[in-house]
């Protein structure tokens, strides 16, 4: 500890913080020397503590050994004596999060988890100080309310066990802070705040932690003046291993969040700051003040509404009074004062300012405002809304938009936040108003804020891709994801709402769009005309295209309930019976009866359908609280491939109620719900996707992008985006095109991938729409986004390659995307991927070895282009779908011909029967001139009949190509590559 490493002493102790401690313990309680030191510290009576200077390594002196070393170790360790390792470049400051952040007060958040230093001497600090922490958290906020509960999440650190760890902070009822810490002894302590923090106003709350010591400092306005300042000190020891479990940043499992806006978080791990001395500025500014502003404006829109909505109820209630007549009203209204109405006394400027909402409420009539006393703010901005969409799906609905923007202001200011998600794409796309990114990430934060499922999708989407000027940052997306993806499965069980089922329906796919129904097109009314006349298979898929909305029906439960009674009474279908059964039990649009149920599902499993076997295992938990016996119909339907039996087996284990197993199992719990969700489990996904986040599970190793994966997979099936895609879908069907560009938008910018290849299918059919009303270059931006979907269609990589090959509006002409394009589509098994990579070839482009590689082509087995070009026909050919002869087979065919006719050219046989015969020809030219001129000289009378031995004329051989280009032949007018 005293010296520096030489070439005696080669590992000496480094220290970088010391602790001395002294206290004083009784004789009899707990001063035994055997004890150790740390239980002694606990009974202490009395306790103190000092930090001593260190001295760093490599700043510490050389010791004199008086050894004399050989010449050669002592030049040896010369060269080395003054050499200071590097050690990796890191320091302790890490930025949790650098983007504003929409909470929307419900229980999902951000989840941040923190490695250990690499750095050896940072990481020997951070050990040292587990029970002694040094760190400051300083984190922006606006807030909108107080918790509505007891306490709602800012930042909390939770342990490997699942327990609160240091530092948890919360926000209460009341506005205070709420600072959580666990104790070195396993307890936990608290401590409340006794100022409140502001709302409505971006401030900054730093907290650092000194040993004992919390300082909590609140900073507002442009120089970051004191707000409030407390400092509290404990003479506990808190327990602090910021790597042994990961951070929340907003709501969870354990917690709601607030309701509000986090802005920039930076952790410094170890060290104490000052406010003065932490860098944090409030990055987005003018985002932030947009934000700001928009709340202002939205106080004095609430404001106007409630003072509206009061004024005139209040005058509906005069005239009810009006209408009892008597002789004293009469005489009253005779020769009385008339009555005055009460005044609605607006600003002339707030009446300009806010001109759409006073027209907004005009034109609702008094009538429709008064009779519900308890009309909600919300419930007038979904009126406002409602006006304003039905103005935009007119037959020119995209004119409209500008002159319906201020409605759609008024409606997100009544909380109503369908209309701020319609504002985010319109001024992200530039939809028929100027493009403004500004205000689309306003309105798209303000949505998700205000838990509307799109924005939350919108701005997940947008973080999962860093796209459109969102930093790419996978927790933040895994934070909006998981919020609509926990409430999607209670979606599907919610009959209400404008929702319909997600289905998979391109527009390039005419045999699909055939089948497309309405409950009085042609597919329907005779799939009624089946089921009616009994047909089990009619009545089954009846029954969900109404319970589901389906196939473009419109949701009606009651009508399918009615189908899956009669399916399961009439028949002896074991599916409908399942179905009915299910019905029975949740009282789905129906009177709940669980005796027929259970008879029913009895029914269905003794036919062996494992839905129902599962369905028994589920009853008796339910209802019985019989695990064994659940256990027992689970393991059943499990090893019958039901992927519900799989998950309801990790929740035994996960709740430690497992048949003859003792507590807790979440690793097994892990593995069934992973099972479950291979299978398509939707609750099972979102576990998987929570274990992957968090990195808890040593089965699942933290991995952030997986998790956004999955929760974007259960995402997609909400029935809400369902219902915009059918809407957009329905439009297409009937022709109305302004609609069809309206909701295929909407739906695209959530991040589905068919929607925004229909949506660019539908700018190549009509440009012109695209190009008037679009502000973006709709069919690169939409064919581009889909091709870094997960599962994109070959397509869609065709048209992309086409796109980079030929270059497009601003886009220049990009041959290695090209062919990395066809080459993903060739990987999907698309022929013309192939077709096109070949195309390119042969008109001299050159394939990269690692796209070789990616399409398992050997460069060591085909050395040239010709032994390429050989092997992508034949894989195009045997990829085609077309029985007879395709361009593959063709292209094939004739690439084999040119080859064999430049070898025959090449050959030796030809060219000596070529010079014989050139040698014989000019042989019987020389001659017959001799013989003409011989005729000439001396006049015969007659004619000489012609030799019958002289070699008659042969067409001319083709020379012999240059042997130089037969490793890149060239073929002259090729198609170009095509999608």
């Amino acid at each position: 500890m005293v010296y520096r490493d030489d070439y005696f002493i080669r590992h000496s102790i480094s220290v970088s913080v010391v602790i001395l401690r002294a206290w004083i313990t009784h004789r009899h309680s707990g001063g035994d020397l055997n004890v150790k030191w740390e239980e002694n510290l606990l009974h202490a009576v009395a306790k103190n503590y000092t930090l001593l200077k260190t001295i760093p390594p490599f700043e510490r002196p050389f010791k004199d050994h008086q050894v004399c070393l050989e010449w050669n170790m002592g030049y040896i360790w010369n060269l080395r004596a003054n050499k200071i390792p590097q050690c990796p470049l890191e320091n302790d400051v890490v930025t949790l999060l650098g983007f504003l952040f929409a909470s929307s007060g419900e229980n999902t958040g951000i989840v941040k988890k923190f490695p250990r230093f690499r750095n050896r001497e940072l990481e020997a600090t951070r050990r040292q100080r587990i029970d002694y922490p040094v760190f400051t958290v300083s984190l922006w906020l606006y807030l909108l309310h107080y918790c509505k509960a007891n306490l709602c999440g800012i930042l909390y650190f939770v342990d490997s066990n699942e327990m609160y760890g240091t530092p948890s902070v919360f926000l209460t009822e009341e506005g205070h802070l709420h600072i959580q810490m666990h104790l070195v002894k396993g307890e936990d302590l608290a401590v409340k705040t006794k100022f409140t923090i502001p709302l409505k106003e971006w401030f900054r709350l730093d907290i650092s932690f000194n040993g004992g010591q919390i300082v909590v400092t609140t900073s507002t306005g442009q120089d970051l003046k004191d707000y409030h300042n407390q400092t509290i000190s404990f003479r506990e020891d808190f327990h602090y291993n910021d790597t042994a479990g990961y951070f929340i940043i907003g709501g969870s499992r354990y917690v709601a969040g607030i309701e509000g806006f986090f802005g920039p978080l930076r952790y410094y791990r170890l060290h104490a700051l000052h406010p003065a001395q932490i860098f944090n500025p409030l990055l987005e500014k003018q985002l932030a003040e947009h934000i700001k502003l928009y709340y202002e404006r939205c106080a004095e829109v609430q404001e106007i509404v409630s003072v509206y909505t009061s004024t005139v109820q209040q005058g509906d209630r005069r005239q009810e009074a009006c209408d009892l007549r008597n002789s004293y009203l009469d005489l009253k209204l005779r020769y009385g004062q008339p009555s005055m109405c009460r005044a609605l006394l607006w600003e002339k400027e707030l009446k300009a300012k806010h001109r759409s909402l006073f027209q907004a409420l005009l034109e609702m009539g008094l009538v429709t405002v008064l009779r519900n006393q308890s009309e909600s703010l919300l419930e007038i901005g979904g009126r406002i809304f409602e006006k304003a969409v039905k103005r935009l799906s007119i037959v020119d609905g995209l004119h409209q938009i500008s002159s319906v923007v201020p409605f759609l202001m008024d409606a997100s200011c009544c909380g109503y936040h369908k209309a701020s998600y319609y504002l985010a794409v319109f001024y992200e796309t530039g939809l028929n108003v100027p493009r403004d990114q500004l205000q689309g990430m306003l309105y798209s934060l303000v949505g998700g804020q205000g838990s509307e499922r799109l924005s939350s999708m919108n701005l997940g989407y947008k973080h999962y891709q860093g796209i459109d000027h969102y930093p790419l940052d996978w927790e933040l997306s895994y934070a909006y994801y998981s919020n609509i993806a926990t409430k999607t499965p209670l979606d599907q069980h919610t009959l209400q709402g404008d929702q319909a089922y997600v289905e998979t329906i391109r527009l390039k796919d005419d045999e699909i769009l055939k089948v497309q129904t309405k409950e009085d097109g042609d597919v329907f009314m005779w799939l009624k005309h089946e089921a009616t006349r009994g047909n089990a298979a009619a009545q089954q898929r009846l029954a969900q295209m109404l319970f589901w909305g389906q196939q473009g029906v419109a949701k009606n439960p009651e009508a399918a309930i009615e189908w899956y009674a009669k399916g399961a009474l009439e028949t002896e279908d074991p599916a409908l019976i399942y179905d009915y059964a299910i019905v029975l039990f949740k009282g789905q649009g129906v009177k709940k009866n669980r005796r027929l149920a259970l008879e029913l599902m009895k029914k269905a499993a003794s036919k062996g359908l494992h839905q129902a076997v599962n369905g028994l295992g589920w009853y008796y938990h339910k209802f019985k609280k019989n695990y064994a016996k659940a256990a027992k119909y689970w393991l059943k339907a499990e090893e019958m491939g039901n992927p519900d039996a799989s998950y309801n087996l990790g929740v035994l284990y996960l709740d430690g109620i497992f048949p003859g197993v003792p507590g807790r199992n979440q690793t097994l719990a892990g593995e069934y719900f992973h099972k479950a969700a291979q299978g398509g489990h939707i609750e099972g996904t979102l576990w998987c996707s929570l274990y992957y986040i968090t990195g808890n599970l040593e089965t699942f190793p933290r991995d952030p992008e997986k998790a956004v994966v999955w929760t974007k997979h259960v995402a997609e099936k909400n029935g809400y985006l369902g219902h915009v895609i059918r809407k957009a879908l329905n439009a297409y069907l009937e022709g109305s095109w302004h609609e069809a560009l309206l909701y295929y938008v909407l739906a695209a910018e959530t991040g589905i991938e068919v929607s925004q290849t229909n949506l660019a299918h539908i700018c190549e059919e009509r440009p012109d729409l695209a190009k008037r009303y679009l502000d973006v270059n709709c069919v690169w931006r939409y064919y581009n986004f889909s091709v870094f979907q997960i599962d994109a269609p070959s397509f869609a990589y065709l048209k992309m390659g086409d796109l980079y090959y030929y270059g497009h509006q601003n886009q220049s002409q990009d041959l290695e995307l090209s062919v990395q394009m066809y080459a993903q589509a060739a990987l999907d098994g698309d022929s013309q991927g192939f077709f096109n990579l070949a195309l390119l070839i042969e008109e001299g482009a050159i394939i990269p070895h690692h796209i070789l590689d990616f399409l398992e082509i050997d460069p060591t087995i085909h050395s040239n282009n010709i032994s390429i070009l050989q092997e992508l026909y034949e894989r195009c050919w045997s990829h085609s779908s077309e029985e007879s002869f395709s361009p593959c087979s063709l292209a094939w065919l004739y690439l084999n011909l040119r080859l064999i006719w430049g070898a025959t050219l090449h050959s030796a046989l030809i060219y000596f029967l070529g010079t014989f015969l050139l040698s014989a020809l000019i042989a019987w030219t020389v001659q017959y001139c001799q013989s003409v001129s011989a005729s000439s000289s001396h006049p015969t009378p007659a004619r000489a009949p012609p030799d019958p031995t002289a070699p008659a004329a042969s067409p001319a051989v083709t020379p012999a190509a240059d042997a130089s280009v037969q490793d890149q032949p060239t073929v002259t007018n090729n198609p170009e590559p095509r999608g």
